[in-house]
């Protein structure tokens, strides 16, 4: 059985090209032009995943997610967002949105990104004790760092927040989702200064990161191993 992917848009447009793009794949789609039908087809179908549109004509799109996550707490969602909402970008994720994409997209990035959710999914449900994206591998039950083979040492507090990346890698992570999460200060600055810590140590040019990405306004995300570019 394919997988059943929910689409919530009101655009008949959007509708139809996710429709088509996500058949071509093998998914399902279910439809919902409006919060209402959304939460019906939730209560009467097993989806896999959920296409959010943040702009419902009858809902606002966070206040459908937060009951999405209170009555599916496992359940992936993709939101999609107009390109100048950062606030709402961000307000999603740290809602639990697991991405975001911004309109207009591209077929094919938005494909990666539900390959991406679909994978933190399953990693959630059972983690993978070695996480390996390129030449990164990172051991969690040993707390070892290899990058191209060779051992990298890094400050307890730097492995916190890798750690915490890989747990959730391809996912986006907000500056407050990162800051909470290892219980540091919540300055900003104080997460921009280990990042570009990380940085040097793991990436052939700090300042074209392949790895750890900035998100502009919003936070950062751990390239997943579907996610790395193809030569």
């Amino acid at each position: 059985m394919s997988l059943q992917i929910l689409v919530i848009d009101d655009e008949p447009p959007i509708r139809k090209l996710l429709r088509v793009g996500l058949a071509t794949q093998g998914y399902g789609v279910v439809e919902a032009p409006n919060a209402r039908i959304a939460r019906e087809a939730l209560a009467q179908v097993a989806v896999d995943l959920v296409i959010l549109d943040l702009g419902l004509p009858d809902m606002r799109g966070h206040d459908l997610l937060r009951l999405i996550r209170e009555g599916h707490p496992d359940l992936p969602v993709v939101v999609l967002s107009s390109r100048d909402d950062e606030s709402g970008k961000v307000e999603a994720l740290d809602l639990g949105a697991d991405d975001y994409v911004t309109k207009p997209f591209g077929m094919g990035e938005l494909l990666a990104r539900i390959r991406t959710a679909l994978r933190h999914q399953l990693a959630v449900q059972g983690e993978r004790a070695l996480f390996q994206v390129e030449g990164l591998s990172v051991d969690l039950v040993r707390r070892i760092v290899r990058l191209n083979g060779t051992e990298v040492k890094l400050t307890p507090r730097e492995y916190d927040f890798l750690r915490v990346m890989v747990q959730h890698a391809g996912k986006v992570l907000t500056h407050a989702q990162l800051m909470s999460a290892v219980s540091t200060s919540s300055d900003p600055q104080y997460l921009r200064v280990y990042m570009r810590q990380l940085r040097q140590k793991l990436e052939a040019d700090p300042e074209r990161p392949r790895l750890l990405l900035t998100e502009t306004g919003v936070g950062y995300r751990l390239r997943a191993p579907d996610d790395a570019p193809r030569a």
